[in-house]
């Protein structure tokens, strides 16, 4: 949840949930992650259906067949869910051209049984959408210089749309928070405010290095458009429901705005980066 409110996607592993209740919490799961120890491609896409991610992480790539057998997979997905980002990650040389060039190439670097370098050359990735799996931010933001900055043999840059890493909650539970020159101690701080204080300092980290979506525009280069339009509070109905059935918030420096369910709230706010006003 503060994660979420901080402006960072947020989601689970196939075989997780949050760690919430009804009463106080409605955070949307916006990526769903598979379980790459015991892959199972139709068990994921039972659970992709029950919750509709933005972005699908749908599987490791072994082989080149293990390539084309998930960009058939991703074709097949994107045919119902055409908005959906999905991830696939190339875990040997030969999957890398296999996997279709839409798709988004997850390019391990944390947690995993083999990281890109161990297998593939900068080149490789070359020219390609990218998502940085794991490690801390100063080296996934070398790693993203090493993949777009000029080369003398002229390769197009890698578009890089998204990182992910989930190092902080282990560092919590050692009494540490992230900091870019370094972990400091936390050990004043609970395990919630401890994560929070990383997820700040990432942030800020992020942003320190023009990484961070610009805020002055409230939205963000990796985000996809909302499915669903916002009401205008101008007194017009939507849907053949009247505005006084919507949830009206007013908005710091910004309009009121109507949803039609709380659900709906917290996507657009998230995605807008809209903060309510007192």
């Amino acid at each position: 949840m503060d994660a979420f409110a901080l402006g960072f996607s947020v989601g689970i592993r196939e075989d997780y949930t949050y760690q919430q209740t009804p009463r106080n919490v409605d955070v949307p799961v916006q990526i769903l992650d598979n379980d790459f120890r015991d892959p199972d491609i139709d068990r994921y896409l039972r659970r992709f259906q029950q919750l509709e991610p933005n972005v699908a992480m749908l599987g490791d790539a072994y082989t080149r067949d293990e390539g084309r057998e998930y960009s058939r997979t991703a074709r097949e997905l994107k045919a119902s869910f055409p908005d959906v980002e999905i991830i696939i990650v190339p875990k040997c040389r030969e999957a890398v051209p296999a996997i279709d060039e839409d798709l988004i190439l997850g390019y391990p670097m944390g947690y995993s049984d083999k990281t890109a370098d161990e297998y593939t050359n900068i080149v490789d990735w070359r020219g390609r959408r990218v998502h940085l799996l794991g490690a801390s931010p100063p080296k996934q933001y070398q790693t993203i210089q090493e993949l777009t900055q000029p080369r003398v043999t002229g390769e197009e840059p890698a578009d890089i749309v998204g990182v992910d890493w989930n190092g902080i909650h282990l560092a919590a539970l050692k009494g540490e928070f992230f900091h870019p020159n370094g972990y400091r101690s936390a050990d004043h701080l609970s395990i919630r405010e401890t994560v929070k204080r990383s997820l700040e300092q990432i942030r800020r980290y992020w942003r320190s290095v023009g990484v961070w979506p610009d805020q002055t525009t409230g939205s963000s280069p990796l985000a996809t458009e909302p499915l669903d339009p916002v009401w205008a509070v101008d007194g017009s109905h939507a849907d053949g429901r009247a505005l006084e059935d919507a949830i009206v918030v007013e908005y710091e420096d910004g309009p009121a705005l109507a949803y039609r369910d709380e659900h709906e709230r917290a996507r657009i706010e998230y995605r807008e980066g809209l903060t309510p006003a007192p």
